[in-house]
């Protein structure tokens, strides 16, 4: 039996980006556009687009 085109493991898989950051990456993103309020809130943080 062959395998399905989209569960082999090629290089593209694995390089394509990713459009949902995890909430440490979020946080990282928002500091880095001076937009995290520092009051140690890490839920319902504001929408973010993932940096090119």
């Amino acid at each position: 039996m062959s395998q399905h085109n989209s569960l082999k493991s090629g290089g593209s898989a694995s390089s394509k980006k990713r459009s949902v950051l995890k909430r440490f990456e979020r946080i990282d993103l928002l500091k880095k556009r001076n937009s995290w309020k520092d009051n140690g809130r890490v839920t319902a943080l504001p929408k973010t687009k993932p940096a090119e």
